[in-house]
């Protein structure tokens, strides 16, 4: 058990049954009454953030959380092959546990797999990864006064904007938090 004052970014708690991670805090203590700690949490593996406030010294329950850095391999019947870069070990995780994750994956990527215990309980990919691009409409130049964008359809299936000079073939950098066109590579 540990309490606010071991608060920290990205410490792991379970709430409730629900396990959140911290992303940020801040201990308050107002001229009046008594002091307290303003948490923004992040539920992991929804990635849902809450607010919440805690009282000063309130009890919660850490978990320990390690982080492994896999290699995805394939996909067979909605399970995920992975594995641990260390030791070579093979692993299986559920479609659920990747749902968000899915228009990213692509063979051989790295990704970081959280553990509690040894259930695996979130999956983190890289900031940004390259995809080739399978499918776009051809760009017309000087069909717009602002320069425009058009849809594009990538190798996992995942769809983006992307300006009028990408073509078919081409390997954009995407951000895995936005999902959006970074640079051609």
């Amino acid at each position: 058990m540990a309490d606010t004052s071991n608060f920290r970014n990205g410490l792991v708690m379970r709430l409730d049954g629900k396990l959140y991670s911290i992303v940020e805090f801040q201990h308050v203590k107002p001229g009046k009454g008594p002091a307290f700690v303003r948490t923004k949490l992040k539920e992991i593996p929804d990635g849902a953030v809450v607010d919440k406030t805690f009282r000063s010294g309130e009890k919660i329950e850490e978990v320990r959380v390690e982080k492994h850095k896999y290699q995805f391999l394939y996909e067979k019947n909605d399970l995920y092959n992975v594995m641990d870069l260390e030791t070579y070990a093979q692993i299986y995780l559920p479609k659920a546990l990747l749902e968000k994750e899915l228009p990213y994956l692509k063979e051989n990527l790295e990704i970081s797999i959280l553990f509690d215990d040894t259930d695996p309980i979130a999956v983190e990919l890289p900031i940004f990864v390259e995809l080739k691009v399978s499918e776009t409409e051809p760009g017309l130049k000087g069909d717009t006064a602002q320069g425009g964008s058009k849809n594009a359809t990538l190798e996992t299936g995942l769809t983006v904007s992307v300006p009028l000079f990408i073509e078919e073939g081409d390997t954009l950098k995407i951000d895995t938090r936005s999902g959006k066109y970074i640079e051609r590579v």
